[in-house]
């Protein structure tokens, strides 16, 4: 009996799963229903995640609290150290074994990453940086050295066993990016243990090799920027929909994570300047008198104010190189490296990562925001290379964001957020980054990287809210972070200033992507995109802009976001559960959205087919005589019939031919009084009410929709009148559910219609706007004259005879290469690629690649200069010298347009 009853749930499960899919429908010229649910696809809610979306009664997350002892050896260029790990088992499982992220061995030559990347295009040029980031990564001797493994265990536990026992070496094995550590005895649901990882590590130099952290180097000054991220064993996410995270770090799919609180103690040359995640504990043990007391008095000023200014700044790096150029003479190598040493000490709560910059260029400055009844310090550390940019904006761009995305989601809950200048173009870590933009050497910048400054710092303090604060799995849906920050993003660009040159967000921006081709669905492993940019940032920032303008309207959906944003803030969430929660809180079934979006490569093309009019036929007679009468005499003679008018007929020369039908009382058209009379019964069989419907003279026209692109949408219109008038509707999605390939709608109207328009707005995406009309519209491709030019001969040039036209190629150091892009990867650079923030790139695969280099984040040319920088406000500020633009040439150039 049993038996019979599980093979009845069992046949209940697999019928479901068929009815949630549907088979082709043979019967119907539509066989795709891109209405039918999409639940069969999302996981089954429970007592973890419920159907509405929101966390369920039994959620449950894992956590590990850090105590890290780091020191950096600023000759070598090296971090050593000390990791204490206390993991919280807060699962209801008993776990044998933790595995941590080892994420620095993606740098060995034998990693999965390297391993796996694909060749670069060879053919032709090859830019300078390219190939000296391939040499550099055959020679660079990265990845983590792991010292020892040790169990640390709770006096509870360790009471069981001696105390030899309580520090033994753990059992580990590492796996790539991974590494397994078996415990003594497995740790009961409820319970805690403590790991010690001892390591060391080269650092990475982030101008030469690709990556998320690294240091700069400047020769001018013998002085370096250390931004140092993915710096220790972390614990890997272990979670109720896939267990232990454990999927390999390849360079695009990000981190996951497990909230925790940190104490980290960095222990660096005594004549840096250091900035981390979190509070620092020992401000009087490492800060100069001056910038304590100018730290403490910022919550007087309402802008930006040094703490550390230009001019101390630059005095620390030149008696750095003053230094070094000392010991250089005396000892004939560089050796001169501050034995000194100073250890900051930072405490950071509930936060998922821990990042930190040192350097002795920095200058340091810092303003209050007021978010809700708190005071939060918002700080930017950068060396004079970067001014007057980085003065002017960066420290009123963390301002910004937090105020803007405080509004959509919920308050900013740290107490400092910090963005520093260095080797990175942008990166993000729990109440600090790192952002790249730098004017040139002379202090000019154009506007491409002003804007880009500012977008970039936009993105990655936003990325505090995602996925620091609401905990997305960034390995698996890359889109949940970086998507749902560049919708953010976009919104917080637009309240800055207006018309400022978003690259993404709009509908009409992301339309070069979506007609092209070599696409996969939003829907895909983080490591498995193509066109990393526009699928993961661009694609899904703008269908949530829609959403949001078109679809659902900003009431609606301003509520539901926040109210998933609130739900999951310090949680895990997964696409069900921000699916779910959308159409909870916004109170419509989005099912057709998603499915069209987020889990199909379809586009939007909707277009005008056809136009029909009727009108209501009264039955008159004498009405119907008279109208076509009318006709008859607009109606135009054929050729025919105009050469055929003067023909002699025979029935007038010859006599005995005519009869009634030729004579004058025959007219086949003329009403009879019986027509009349069958007519006026007709109309006595009828009420007051259907007499007056067959009098009026409304029209009735019928509009044929193809949906040629596949993808299901509202259909703007706009109609236009012959009396000069117009009118906007808006037909709902829901018209598409009987054949979402074409679709006929009725307007009833007492005006003529003389033009119809679909998507005037330019809000859904349509990709081909030249069939959204009637009647069509002729839209002119511009071609452009050019006259043939004689060029010199080679003989003409060993003569030395003037030639102004050197077509002759120059070498270009720019990254220009496409790796095999098709021309659909070309347009989408073109228009959509401009980017604040490329994640992707880093994994330096051909598809990668296509998104790097590109620039900042705004349409604007480089070679457009901003002479128009809104004056500063210096009162707050300590008095400027006039920086020394000069540095390696390849540290901003390698990065600029390139972010992580």
């Amino acid at each position: 009996m049993i038996r019979f009853v599980h093979l009845i749930v069992l046949a209940c499960v697999c019928a479901g799963s068929v009815s949630a899919q549907p088979l082709p429908n043979l019967k119907h010229s539509d066989a795709r229903d891109p209405f039918h649910p999409i639940q069969s696809w999302l996981p089954t809610p429970g007592v973890y995640r419920t159907a509405s979306g929101a966390p369920g009664p039994l959620y449950w997350q894992q956590r590990a609290d850090y105590a890290i002892d780091i020191t950096l050896n600023d000759s070598e260029r090296s971090l050593s150290g000390e990791c204490r790990i206390t993991y919280h088992n807060d699962s209801p499982h008993t776990l044998t074994y933790v595995w941590f992220q080892l994420d620095q061995n993606r740098f060995r030559n034998d990693s999965a990453a390297v391993q796996s990347r694909t060749a670069p295009s060879l053919r032709g040029k090859s830019p300078f940086k390219s190939v000296q980031s391939l040499l550099a990564q055959e020679t660079f001797d990265g990845g983590y050295n792991i010292d020892s493994v040790t169990l640390v265990d709770s006096p509870k536990r360790s009471s069981k066993r001696s105390a030899r026992e309580s520090e033994s070496e753990l059992h580990h094995v590492i796996v790539d990016t991974m590494m397994r550590v078996d415990l003594p005895e497995p740790l009961p649901a409820g319970e805690s243990t403590t790991i010690a990882i001892a390591y060391h590590y080269n650092i990475v130099d982030a101008t030469v090799i690709r990556a998320r952290g690294g240091y700069e180097h400047f020769d001018e000054d013998d002085n370096t920027i250390y931004e140092i991220a993915q710096w220790f064993p972390r614990v890997a996410a272990y979670t109720d929909y896939t267990g232990w995270q454990h999927d390999q770090f390849l360079g695009s799919g990000e981190f996951t994570l497990e909230l925790g609180d940190y104490k980290v103690n960095i222990t660096v040359p005594a004549d840096m300047v250091v900035t981390a995640t979190g509070t620092l504990s020992n401000p009087q043990d490492v800060l100069k008198e001056e910038w304590i007391e100018r730290l403490g008095s910022i919550h007087e000023n309402t802008k930006p104010t040094f703490i550390v200014t230009p001019e101390e700044a630059k005095a620390n790096e030149t008696a750095r190189s003053s230094k070094s150029s000392k010991t250089k003479k005396r000892s004939g190598k560089q050796s001169g490296k501050s034995v000194e040493t100073k250890t900051w000490v930072f405490n950071a709560n509930n936060v998922r990562d821990f990042a930190w910059a040192a350097s002795r260029k920095f200058i340091w400055d810092a303003m209050p925001v007021q978010i809700g009844d708190r005071s939060v310090t918002a700080m930017s550390f950068y060396p004079n290379e970067a001014e007057p940019l980085w003065s002017q904006y960066s420290t009123e761009a963390i301002a910004h964001t937090l105020e803007v995305y405080g509004r959509y989601t919920f308050d900013y809950p740290y107490d400092v957020a910090i963005s520093v200048n260095g080797p990175v173009y942008g990166m993000e870590y729990p109440m600090i980054c790192f952002n790249g933009p730098r004017p040139e050497d002379d202090g000019s910048y154009s506007k491409a990287t002003k804007y880009g400054l500012i977008s970039v710092i936009i993105h990655e303090v936003g990325h505090n809210f995602f996925p620091m604060i609401v905990n997305s799995d960034e390995r698996q849906w890359t889109w949940m972070d970086e998507g749902l920050n560049t919708f953010l993003q976009y919104l917080a660009e637009q309240e800055w200033e207006e018309d400022y040159p978003s690259s993404r967000g709009p509908a009409e921006k992301i339309v070069p992507y979506m007609r092209g081709g070599r696409q996969r669905p939003i829907m895909t492993g983080s490591d498995e995109i193509l066109q990393f940019g526009a699928n993961a940032y661009a694609k899904p920032a703008t269908a949530l802009n829609i959403l949001r303008d078109t679809i659902l309207g900003r009431e609606r959906f301003d509520f539901a976001f926040r109210e998933y944003c609130r739900r999951w803030k310090f949680k895990r969430p997964t696409p069900a559960d921000f699916f779910r929660s959308m159409e909870d809180a916004a109170g419509t079934n989005l099912d057709w959205f998603w499915r069209g979006w987020f889990y199909s490569t379809e586009h939007v093309d909707i277009a005008i087919d056809s136009v029909e009019l009727y009108v209501i036929d009264s039955g008159d007679p004498d009405e119907a005589h008279e109208r076509k009468r009318r006709e008859d005499d607009m109606r135009e003679d054929t050729p025919s019939d105009e050469f055929n008018r003067n023909l002699p007929r025979r029935i007038e020369w010859q006599p005995g031919l005519k009869d009634f039908y030729n004579s004058p009382e025959y007219d086949e058209d003329k009403v009879e009084e019986s027509d009349r009379k069958t007519y006026q019964k007709f109309l006595d069989r009828l009420d007051e009410d259907e007499r007056a419907l067959l009098q009026r003279t409304t029209q009735f026209y019928v509009l044929k929709f193809i949906n040629k692109g596949g993808l299901v949408m509202p259909i703007p219109l706009r109609v236009y009148y012959a009396d000069s008038t117009q009118e906007q509707m808006m037909l709902p999605p829901e018209i598409w559910r009987y054949n979402s390939k074409e679709v006929k709608k009725l307007l009833l109207t007492e005006k003529e219609i003389v033009r119809v328009e679909i998507d005037p707005k330019r809000e859904i995406a349509d990709t081909d706007t030249a069939n959204n009309h009637w009647p069509p519209k002729l839209e002119p491709t511009r071609f452009k004259l050019f006259k043939d030019e004689k060029k010199k001969n080679a003989m003409q040039k060993a003569r030395g005879d003037d030639d102004d036209d050197d077509d002759d190629e120059t070498d270009s150091d720019e990254d220009d290469s496409d790796d095999g892009d098709d021309a659909s990867d070309k347009s989408e650079k073109d228009s959509v690629e401009k980017v604040s923030k490329e994640k992707g790139a880093e994994s330096e695969t051909s598809d990668s690649k296509s998104s790097a280099g590109k620039a900042s984040g705004t349409e604007a040319s480089d070679s457009e200069a901003s002479d128009d920088k809104p004056a500063k406000d210096e009162s707050a500020r300590p008095g400027k010298s006039k920086p020394n633009r000069k540095r390696k040439s390849s540290a901003a150039d390698t990065n600029a347009g390139k972010s992580e």
